[in-house]
């Protein structure tokens, strides 16, 4: 399979840069699977898993809360704004995460972050099942 450079900068560090075979994306329109040759576009991302495959049947999953993905020619750049590897997670993480999330939807009175905020409560509970948490 062929291979493309992708890397992962969240505001606290780069979290992966290097050849990859696949990156499955938390898009706002939808998870999208970006390979090698993939047309050029930029995307905004939601809270969800972000999923590295750089060895056939190895996907590295990576939490990340939003930000944006630019595909090009010379493959991927995801900007998140929060980000954190599916290792280094726990059911305190994603509890405090959670509860950020409540809290910007509580503070706010526009209609699209309430919706943003909601749609961020209801992928951190999956993630947190997903992790059997």
């Amino acid at each position: 399979m062929a291979t493309f450079t992708f890397e992962l900068v969240s505001p606290e560090r780069v979290l992966f840069s290097g050849a990859v075979d696949a990156v499955v994306l938390p898009a706002v329109e939808g998870d999208m699977t970006v390979l090698a040759g993939h047309a050029p576009m930029m995307t905004s991302l939601k809270t969800g898993f972000l999923v590295v495959t750089s060895d056939p049947g190895n996907g590295k999953r990576i939490l990340i809360r939003g930000g944006f993905a630019d595909i090009n020619q010379n493959g991927l750049t995801v900007l998140a704004e929060r980000a954190l590897p599916e290792q280094e997670l726990t059911q305190e993480i994603l509890d405090h995460e959670i509860l950020t999330a409540e809290m910007h939807y509580d503070a706010t009175t526009d209609l699209a972050a309430k919706h943003a905020a909601e749609a961020a409560i209801a992928q951190l509970r999956e993630a947190k099942a997903a992790l059997n948490y």
